[in-house]
Protein backbone atom coordinates (compact mmCIF):
# COMPACT_ATOMS: atom_id res chain seq x y z
CA UNK A 1 0.00 0.00 0.00
CA UNK A 2 2.38 2.37 0.94
CA UNK A 3 4.42 1.37 -2.47
CA UNK A 4 1.30 2.47 -4.42
CA UNK A 5 0.53 5.56 -2.26
CA UNK A 6 4.46 6.45 -3.22
CA UNK A 7 4.30 5.41 -7.00
CA UNK A 8 1.45 7.68 -7.23
CA UNK A 9 2.83 10.61 -5.59
CA UNK A 10 5.82 10.46 -7.85
CA UNK A 11 3.97 9.90 -10.41
CA UNK A 12 2.06 13.19 -9.78
CA UNK A 13 5.27 15.08 -9.12
CA UNK A 14 6.69 14.26 -12.03
CA UNK A 15 3.69 14.90 -14.78
CA UNK A 16 3.05 18.13 -13.05
CA UNK A 17 7.43 18.96 -13.36
CA UNK A 18 7.05 17.06 -16.91
CA UNK A 19 5.39 19.88 -18.84
CA UNK A 20 7.81 20.79 -21.29
CA UNK A 21 7.35 24.13 -20.62
CA UNK A 22 11.65 24.88 -20.61
CA UNK A 23 10.99 27.23 -17.29
CA UNK A 24 12.82 26.97 -14.57
CA UNK A 25 16.11 25.53 -13.79
CA UNK A 26 15.86 23.09 -11.81
CA UNK A 27 18.33 19.65 -11.59
CA UNK A 28 15.93 17.07 -12.13
CA UNK A 29 17.94 15.01 -9.67
CA UNK A 30 18.03 18.10 -7.19
CA UNK A 31 14.01 18.41 -7.09
CA UNK A 32 13.65 14.41 -7.15
CA UNK A 33 15.88 14.32 -3.90
CA UNK A 34 14.58 17.54 -2.21
CA UNK A 35 11.04 15.67 -3.01
CA UNK A 36 12.06 12.43 -0.53
CA UNK A 37 13.94 13.92 1.76
CA UNK A 38 10.86 16.07 2.85
CA UNK A 39 9.84 15.40 6.35
CA UNK A 40 6.15 16.60 5.37
CA UNK A 41 4.84 13.69 3.70
CA UNK A 42 2.61 11.36 5.39
CA UNK A 43 4.40 8.54 4.97
CA UNK A 44 7.54 7.05 5.90
CA UNK A 45 10.36 7.25 2.81
CA UNK A 46 12.41 4.55 4.90
CA UNK A 47 9.66 2.13 4.53
CA UNK A 48 9.72 2.91 0.41
CA UNK A 49 12.05 1.79 -2.11
CA UNK A 50 13.30 3.49 -5.79
CA UNK A 51 13.42 -0.11 -8.16
CA UNK A 52 16.86 -0.53 -9.69
CA UNK A 53 17.20 1.04 -13.28
CA UNK A 54 16.39 -1.62 -15.43
CA UNK A 55 18.18 -3.34 -17.45
CA UNK A 56 18.55 -2.81 -21.30
CA UNK A 57 18.08 -5.07 -23.44
CA UNK A 58 20.83 -6.22 -26.24
CA UNK A 59 20.81 -4.12 -28.95
CA UNK A 60 18.28 -1.51 -28.02
CA UNK A 61 19.47 1.64 -29.35
CA UNK A 62 17.11 5.63 -29.91
CA UNK A 63 17.50 7.48 -33.23
CA UNK A 64 16.38 10.26 -35.06
CA UNK A 65 14.09 9.26 -37.97
CA UNK A 66 13.90 12.14 -39.81
CA UNK A 67 17.54 13.70 -38.60
CA UNK A 68 20.99 13.39 -39.93
CA UNK A 69 23.79 14.46 -39.00
CA UNK A 70 25.14 17.67 -40.78
CA UNK A 71 22.25 18.37 -42.02
CA UNK A 72 21.04 21.71 -42.68
CA UNK A 73 17.54 22.90 -41.99
CA UNK A 74 15.22 25.63 -41.55
CA UNK A 75 13.26 26.64 -37.90
CA UNK A 76 10.89 25.56 -37.00
CA UNK A 77 11.09 22.14 -38.06
CA UNK A 78 9.76 18.32 -36.85
CA UNK A 79 12.14 15.84 -34.82
CA UNK A 80 10.80 12.11 -35.17
CA UNK A 81 12.38 9.83 -32.27
CA UNK A 82 12.31 5.99 -32.49
CA UNK A 83 13.62 3.27 -30.35
CA UNK A 84 14.64 -0.02 -31.15
CA UNK A 85 13.90 -2.88 -29.14
CA UNK A 86 12.26 -0.72 -26.33
CA UNK A 87 8.85 0.38 -25.64
CA UNK A 88 8.02 4.37 -25.10
CA UNK A 89 5.58 4.62 -22.46
CA UNK A 90 4.35 7.33 -20.63
CA UNK A 91 5.70 8.55 -17.10
CA UNK A 92 4.86 6.57 -14.48
CA UNK A 93 6.13 3.18 -12.20
CA UNK A 94 9.60 1.65 -13.93
CA UNK A 95 8.47 -0.74 -15.99
CA UNK A 96 11.48 -3.12 -17.52
CA UNK A 97 12.48 -2.57 -21.55
CA UNK A 98 10.23 0.75 -21.57
CA UNK A 99 10.72 4.78 -21.26
CA UNK A 100 10.21 7.54 -22.91
CA UNK A 101 12.14 10.44 -24.81
CA UNK A 102 13.97 13.44 -24.11
CA UNK A 103 15.80 15.80 -26.29
CA UNK A 104 19.26 17.73 -25.03
CA UNK A 105 19.46 21.09 -27.19
CA UNK A 106 23.80 22.52 -26.93
CA UNK A 107 24.31 20.08 -23.95
CA UNK A 108 25.97 17.10 -23.20
CA UNK A 109 25.80 13.79 -25.43
CA UNK A 110 24.37 11.66 -22.86
CA UNK A 111 23.54 11.66 -19.12
CA UNK A 112 24.97 8.54 -17.06
CA UNK A 113 22.71 5.79 -16.42
CA UNK A 114 20.70 6.48 -13.53
CA UNK A 115 20.91 9.85 -13.58
CA UNK A 116 17.73 11.78 -13.54
CA UNK A 117 17.16 13.93 -16.74
CA UNK A 118 16.90 17.63 -15.47
CA UNK A 119 14.30 20.01 -16.14
CA UNK A 120 15.52 23.16 -17.52
CA UNK A 121 15.51 25.12 -20.94
CA UNK A 122 18.65 22.73 -22.51
CA UNK A 123 16.61 19.20 -21.58
CA UNK A 124 13.01 18.85 -23.23
CA UNK A 125 11.03 15.92 -21.58
CA UNK A 126 8.45 13.82 -23.14
CA UNK A 127 7.04 12.32 -20.62
CA UNK A 128 3.76 11.51 -22.63
CA UNK A 129 4.91 8.87 -24.44
CA UNK A 130 5.40 11.71 -27.47
CA UNK A 131 7.59 10.25 -30.42
CA UNK A 132 7.93 13.82 -32.35
CA UNK A 133 7.72 17.20 -31.52
CA UNK A 134 8.51 20.55 -33.10
CA UNK A 135 11.83 22.60 -32.07
CA UNK A 136 12.44 26.19 -33.05
CA UNK A 137 15.93 27.05 -32.84
CA UNK A 138 17.97 30.19 -33.61
CA UNK A 139 20.43 30.51 -36.95
CA UNK A 140 23.60 28.35 -36.19
CA UNK A 141 24.92 25.26 -35.51
CA UNK A 142 23.52 23.23 -32.85
CA UNK A 143 24.01 20.07 -31.00
CA UNK A 144 21.12 17.77 -30.54
CA UNK A 145 20.94 14.66 -28.17
CA UNK A 146 17.92 11.77 -27.81
CA UNK A 147 17.85 10.20 -24.87
CA UNK A 148 15.69 7.62 -23.32
CA UNK A 149 14.55 7.11 -19.58
CA UNK A 150 12.92 4.44 -17.79
CA UNK A 151 9.28 6.08 -16.24
CA UNK A 152 11.15 8.30 -13.14
CA UNK A 153 13.52 10.29 -15.93
CA UNK A 154 16.52 8.13 -14.98
CA UNK A 155 18.97 7.97 -17.93
CA UNK A 156 19.53 4.89 -20.14
CA UNK A 157 22.97 6.17 -20.26
CA UNK A 158 25.09 6.67 -23.50
CA UNK A 159 23.60 2.77 -24.61
CA UNK A 160 20.34 4.49 -25.22
CA UNK A 161 21.47 8.20 -26.56
CA UNK A 162 22.77 9.65 -29.63
CA UNK A 163 23.90 12.95 -31.07
CA UNK A 164 23.56 15.19 -34.26
CA UNK A 165 25.09 18.15 -35.04
CA UNK A 166 22.44 20.35 -37.37
CA UNK A 167 22.65 23.43 -39.56
CA UNK A 168 19.67 26.04 -39.02
CA UNK A 169 19.61 28.12 -41.90
CA UNK A 170 19.27 32.18 -41.56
Amino acid sequence: MINKLFFTVVSLFILSACNNSGKGSNNGKDTMNKMMSDTSHTMSMNNTTVPDEPAVPEGAKVFFKNLKNGASINSPFKVEMGVDKMKVEAIGPVVAGSGHFHIFIDAEDSLAWGTVVPTDSLHHHYGKGQTETELTLSPGKHKLTLQFADGIHRSYGSKLATTVTVNVKK
